[in-house]
């Protein structure tokens, strides 16, 4: 890529689109392009032909998608699966049909088996079922990877796809009711030592600047407390204030800070094309599997997460685990080392990004 090419971040303003674009601007790429979902409807296939007629972007970064965590994937199960299959197809045909030199498609690691192998290497995809509550939503994933490997094949595009471990960092979504678990229990933890505390200032301006189900800082104390409770949030009478997490703390997850998975795709945008890595990497005349893992290699125990925030936020009460509520898949391992054989690998640790999101979250929470 050249620092004057156009290069269109399809999702610019979630977590994933908006570590790209920081990242490319730091690097000097003074053309990019971005619309919110009210400026373009990804799924609407008349609107992105027009729109790529119109910006005739040189590289695309397809970072948008419909997410959520597990209750918001076993709820909506059906929005997942067609909202997200219509982004896909609608903005990868449109960069093959308007010329684009080079596109990277992210996805996620919720693409492999159940029961895959720990860690999860790139060819144990389509090996086994997948897990249940986010089925819906890692079809669709596969079936973009897919795209880009077949038009690849068929129509000799450049098209990567990538599939990034469990994210979290700066524009981290933390809406109680869509948010994964990394972020939602950063906000948990802090709700739940506010309450403890008693600190009423704090637990209202967080409400006014996200409100959840409509409560906001302006409702009585009464519907505050139910809200919270609602969410595992548990005002102390006696004892202290306990929050209840989902599942038995027992699963493992892999998490990585949302800045490294952004030097990750521009280095691959900059240094590796599709060809190189059928080269690398395909050992039969069957090209299969040709996307990328990133992240760390590294996992720990959902009830380890919860300590390690519980520890930096400096919350006193009690965490406890919900055995009754689902685990989901209890490991999920990226192996990275096909990225690291590229020549990337990531720098910053679990703790270390923790304590850069809590601030953050505390940034755009006090008044």
């Amino acid at each position: 890529m050249q620092k004057d090419s156009k290069i269109y971040i399809a999702g610019h303003r979630g977590l994933v689109g908006s570590a790209i674009w920081k990242t490319l601007e730091k690097k000097g790429y003074s053309r990019l392009i971005g619309r919110s979902s009210s400026e373009l409807d990804l799924t609407n296939q008349a609107a992105v032909a027009d729109f790529f007629a119109a910006e005739k972007p040189d590289y695309v970064i397809l970072a948008a998608a419909k997410v959520g965590g597990i209750v918001a994937n076993n709820t909506y199960r059906g929005q997942f699966i067609y909202e997200n299959l219509q982004i896909q197809n609608n903005v990868i045909h449109q960069s093959y049909v308007h010329g684009v030199k080079k596109l990277l498609f992210l996805g996620s690691t919720c693409i492999y088996p159940k029961l895959a192998p720990q860690p999860m290497p790139e060819d144990c995809l389509l090996t086994a079922p997948l897990e249940y509550t986010n089925e819906p939503y890692a079809i669709a994933k596969i079936a973009g990877l897919k795209l880009c490997e077949s038009y690849n094949l068929q129509y000799g595009t450049n098209f990567i796809a990538v599939m990034p471990t469990n994210l979290y960092g700066p524009n981290d979504n933390f809406n109680l009711e869509t948010s994964h678990v990394l972020p939602a229990m950063i906000r948990k933890i802090h709700l739940a030592k506010s309450l403890d505390q008693d600190d009423w200032t704090n637990i209202r301006e967080d409400l006014n600047h996200r409100p959840v189900e409509g409560v906001d800082g302006q409702a009585s104390k009464t519907e505050i407390l139910e809200i919270l409770r609602k969410y595992g949030i548990q005002a102390k009478e006696s004892s202290p204030t306990k929050l209840f997490l989902w599942g038995t703390g027992n699963p493992m997850r892999e998490f990585l800070w949302s800045e490294d998975m952004a030097e990750a795709c521009v280095f691959l945008m900059e240094n590796r094309n599709f060809d190189e890595i059928v080269t690398s990497y395909s050992n039969s005349k069957e090209v299969r599997n040709t996307h990328i893992n990133i992240g760390t290699g590294k996992e720990i125990s959902i009830r380890q997460l919860a300590e390690t925030i519980q520890h930096e936020i400096g919350f006193e009460g009690q965490i406890e685990f919900d055995a009754s509520k689902p685990d989901g898949t209890m490991r999920k391992l990226t192996d990275p080392s096909k990225l690291h054989q590229l020549g990337w690998k990531h720098q910053v640790e679990l703790a270390e990004g923790i304590r850069m999101l809590y601030k953050h979250y505390l940034s755009n929470t006090v008044e």
